[in-house]
C-alpha cells in the first residue's frame, strides 16, 4: 500500500509539473503569435523570426493597417501576462522560473509597445522601465565636464575639446578600400577566441555587407538556423578601433553568439518556442546589448586588446601603430563619455531639449562632429530609450560577471559566467 501511494503521488507531482509545462508552452507560443501581430504595425518590432509559417498571421490591407486594434491586442497581452501569474512557483524548477519572468518581462514591454504604437507618449525612464525593465542612472553635467577636463590635457593642440579630439581622430580612419580586410580579420580574430571558450554549432556561419543610408553604425539580423548577416554602415568614416568593436559587438562573442545559443539551447534544445522570435523593443536587447558591448572587452581584455591592434590591424589599415597606445589612452577617457548621450536624449524625450540643442549637447559632451551628433538624434527618434541598453546594459553585465568572480585577473571564470548568461532566459533585473 505504502508503495502505491508513493507511485501515486510521484505520478501526480509529475503530470502538475507535466501541466505547468504546458501551460507556460501553451501561453509561450500564443506570446509568439502576438508579436507578429503587432509587428504589422510597426516593423521594426520584429527583429528576427523563424519560426513556422503557418505562424505568420495574414497579411494586412492598407485599410486594416489604418486601424490598429489597440484595445484587442492589450487585452490578449493582458491575458498572457494573468495566465503566467496564475502558474505557482513552487512547481517550477529554478531555470523554469526564469522563464516564466523572462515572459511576463517581454509580454509587459508588448503592452507598452501597443500603447505607443496607438499613441501612448511616456517619459524617457518611465519607457526604457516598461520595454527594458531598467532605468539607467542620472549623471550630472559636472561629470562630464570634468572627464572632458582630463582628456583637454591628454589631446594636442588648444581650444575646443571636440574640434581638437576630430583632428587628432582623423589618423586612424580606415581607408574605404582596406575596410573589408581590416574588419573581416576582426571578426576572425573575434571567432577564434570565443571559440577557445563556447562550443558553437558546427554551421554556424555568417555573411559581412556594407551599407549606407542607416541611422545605425552596424547590425545583425540573425535568421536562424546558427547564420547571420552582419551589416556595416559606411555613410561617415570608420576609426580602427570600431573593427574590433563591430567584429564583437556584431559577431563573436556579440549578437551572433548570443542568438546562435539561445536557438540551440532553449528554442531547439529544450522546445521554448518564445526564442523563434526576437522583439526589438523588450528586456532581451538589453541583455542582448550589453553582452555584445562587454563582450568586446571579455574577446580582448585590457592590455591585449592594443597589442593585438598594433600588431595586426593598424598595419592591415596603413595606421602607424607607433600611435596605438596614446589613441587607446584617449579613447579610454572617451569611453566614459557615453552616459551623456542618455542625459541628452532623457532631456530631448522629456520636451526640455530642441533638436539643435541635443545635437550641441552631443558635439560638446560626446565629442561628435555635427554629422554624427544629426545620425544619433535619428537613432533617438526612431528607438527612442533603446541607447540605455548599450552602456547601461554593458554596466549591469559587467557588475553581474564581476561580482560572480569573473574578473579580469580570471579570464576562464569570467568567459564561463558570460557563457551562461548569454545562454539563458535572463533580465535586466536578474543582474541586479
Amino acid at each position: 500500500m505504502r508503495t502505491l501511494t508513493v507511485i501515486f503521488l510521484a505520478v501526480f507531482l509529475f503530470s502538475c509539473t507535466t501541466q505547468k509545462e504546458n501551460d507556460m508552452q501553451s501561453i509561450a507560443e500564443r506570446y509568439v503569435k502576438l508579436v507578429l501581430k503587432v509587428g504589422q504595425y510597426d516593423p521594426d518590432v520584429v527583429d528576427a523570426y523563424y519560426g513556422p509559417d503557418d505562424w505568420k498571421p495574414a497579411e494586412l490591407n492598407k485599410e486594416e493597417k489604418a486601424n490598429f486594434p489597440k484595445d484587442k491586442l492589450t487585452k490578449e497581452s493582458e491575458d498572457l501576462i494573468k495566465g503566467l501569474s496564475s502558474i505557482d512557483d513552487k512547481d517550477l524548477s529554478d531555470l523554469e522560473k526564469m522563464r516564466k519572468n523572462f515572459l511576463i518581462k517581454q509580454l509587459i514591454a508588448m503592452k507598452a509597445k501597443i500603447a505607443m504604437i496607438g499613441g501612448k507618449k511616456y517619459k524617457f525612464d518611465e519607457e526604457s522601465k516598461l520595454l527594458y525593465d531598467a532605468v539607467a542612472p542620472h549623471h550630472e553635467q559636472a561629470y562630464f565636464a570634468e572627464i572632458l577636463s582630463e582628456l583637454d590635457k591628454l589631446l594636442p593642440g588648444k581650444g575646443d575639446i571636440a574640434k581638437r579630439f576630430e583632428k587628432y581622430r582623423k589618423q586612424f580612419i580606415i581607408p574605404k578600400d582596406l575596410l573589408d580586410t581590416v574588419f573581416t580579420t576582426a571578426i576572425a580574430e573575434g571567432r577564434r577566441r570565443t571559440l577557445e571558450h563556447i562550443t558553437l554549432p558546427s554551421n554556424e556561419h555568417f555573411v559581412v555587407e556594407y551599407v549606407s543610408n542607416k541611422p545605425w553604425g552596424g547590425y545583425n539580423w540573425y535568421k536562424g538556423n546558427n547564420f547571420s548577416v552582419i551589416q556595416v554602415n559606411t555613410d561617415l568614416p570608420i576609426y580602427i578601433d570600431r573593427a574590433i568593436d563591430l567584429a564583437c559587438h556584431e559577431g563573436y562573442p556579440g549578437h551572433h553568439v548570443f542568438n546562435t545559443l539561445l536557438e540551440t539551447n532553449l528554442l531547439k534544445g529544450k522546445g521554448w518556442v518564445e526564442y523563434y522570435v526576437y522583439p526589438l523593443f523588450s528586456p532581451m536587447s538589453l541583455i542582448a546589448e550589453g553582452t555584445a558591448n562587454y563582450g568586446i572587452k571579455v574577446a580582448f581584455p585590457g592590455k591585449k586588446r592594443v597589442e593585438y591592434e598594433k600588431k595586426v590591424l593598424f598595419p592591415l589599415a596603413g595606421i602607424d601603430p607607433d600611435k596605438a597606445d596614446k589613441y587607446n589612452e584617449i579613447l579610454h577617457l572617451v569611453e566614459k563619455l557615453n552616459f551623456a548621450r542618455n542625459e541628452g536624449a532623457r532631456k530631448y524625450y522629456d520636451g526640455e531639449f530642441s533638436r539643435e540643442e541635443l545635437i550641441n549637447w552631443l558635439m560638446k559632451y560626446t565629442l561628435a562632429t555635427k554629422e554624427r551628433a544629426a545620425k544619433s538624434v535619428d537613432f533617438i527618434n526612431k528607438y527612442g530609450s533603446y541607447i540605455i541598453n548599450y552602456n547601461y546594459g554593458q554596466e549591469l553585465c559587467k557588475n553581474y560577471i564581476e561580482k560572480h568572480g569573473g574578473t579580469e585577473d580570471n579570464p576562464s571564470k569570467r568567459w564561463e559566467i558570460f557563457t551562461e548568461l548569454i545562454s539563458n532566459p535572463y533580465t535586466s533585473s536578474d543582474l541586479k
